[in-house]
């Protein structure tokens, strides 16, 4: 079922102007799947952005609890877009839709090939953990191999999604690597902190000279180094020089648990199942077809397998390994 079939232009403006805005009528849709998110023009003054929460996703005491947790985070003086409070309240409600508004910030993306960029977006994370450190989130949950890995593979068997000839292959090699994800998790105990959850290049804005984070939707508790292995790119070589480089900005204001640093390929590998995940849940949304095209084809199924087997691969290897520290 599409969540968002009923949120007309007319119900977003009549939602925004319930608050007491007066729109102009100017609404630029932006990129988002799990959620709506609309740049909406506002008489004489600078538009809003206006973000409407699915409505199956999120208790709204998670999404008051993600809202809080970008509050104290700007109050700490660090560069994130909180949304807009509004006599105590952040979190509205028109019809059936939730929704929050945001300050329109603009931004472009980090240069992810420049090492004192990186250092920089390093210790801007390690301060945005200093304050994710503080107290757990009581309603988000933890990061989990349930969640992302058995869940994920049960969804995609369940929903059928994948060829008659493709599906042995797919039960065989998905079974190995969430043993192999398994393994990592469980003979290791990890400082479990409030994270931003989604930490790639997409969700950060570059402006002068600083990094400015936004959407926190996927905020949960987890090992610090969910918010910092996905700014890595390219071969073996360059992630390792990209690491250092995050570490060394990091570890200007936070101690790093070299530890975690195995548990890259293992994150990785859920990222890739849970994403399959996600697209089947949300498959019969219009907006995902277009988007993700391929999806029912034999030929993403055989791609997604082929990227399992090489995670395989991935997750009996020595792990990314700085100042020679011993796994």
């Amino acid at each position: 079922m599409d969540d968002f079939k009923r949120l007309s232009p007319d119900l977003i403006l009549d939602a925004i102007d319930d608050l007491g805005y007066q729109t102009d009528a100017r609404i630029l849709e932006l990129n988002s799947y799990e959620n709506r998110v609309f740049q909406i023009g506002i008489e004489s003054a600078e538009p809003v952005i206006a973000k409407f929460y699915r409505s199956n996703r999120w208790t709204t005491d998670m999404i008051i609890e993600e809202h809080q947790f970008a509050a104290a985070l700007a109050a700490n003086d660090l560069s994130v877009v909180p949304p807009i409070d509004r006599e105590g309240q952040s979190l509205f409600e028109f019809k059936e839709y939730r929704f929050a508004l945001f300050k329109k910030r603009g931004g472009r993306a980090p240069a992810v090939d420049n090492l004192d960029c990186l250092e920089s977006l390093g210790r801007h994370i390690a301060l945005i953990h200093n304050v994710g450190g503080a107290t757990d989130f009581q309603f988000r949950p933890n990061l989990s191999t349930q969640e992302f890995g058995h869940d994920a593979r049960a969804t995609l068997l369940d929903l059928n999604f994948l060829p008659d000839g493709l599906r042995p292959a797919y039960e065989s090699v998905s079974t190995e690597v969430l043993r192999l994800v398994d393994l990592q998790f469980i003979d290791g105990t990890y400082n479990q902190l409030r994270l931003h959850g989604d930490c790639h290049m997409g969700n950060v804005l570059w402006r002068e000279d600083t990094p400015h984070f936004v959407d926190f939707d996927d905020a949960r508790g987890g090992p610090a180094i969910q918010d910092l292995w996905m700014l890595l790119s390219g071969d073996r070589q360059s992630q390792l020089g990209q690491l250092k480089a995050i570490l060394k900005g990091y570890q200007d204001f936070r101690d790093f648990d070299f530890r975690e640093l195995r548990l890259i390929e293992p994150l990785r590998t859920l990222r890739l199942m849970h994403q399959s995940a996600w697209i089947a849940r949300r498959w019969e949304e219009p907006a995902f077809q277009r988007a993700f095209p391929f999806f029912d084809t034999e030929r993403y199924w055989s791609n997604h397998i082929l990227e399992l087997r090489e995670q395989c691969g991935a997750l009996v290897e020595e792990p990314l390994n700085l100042m020679g520290y011993s796994y």
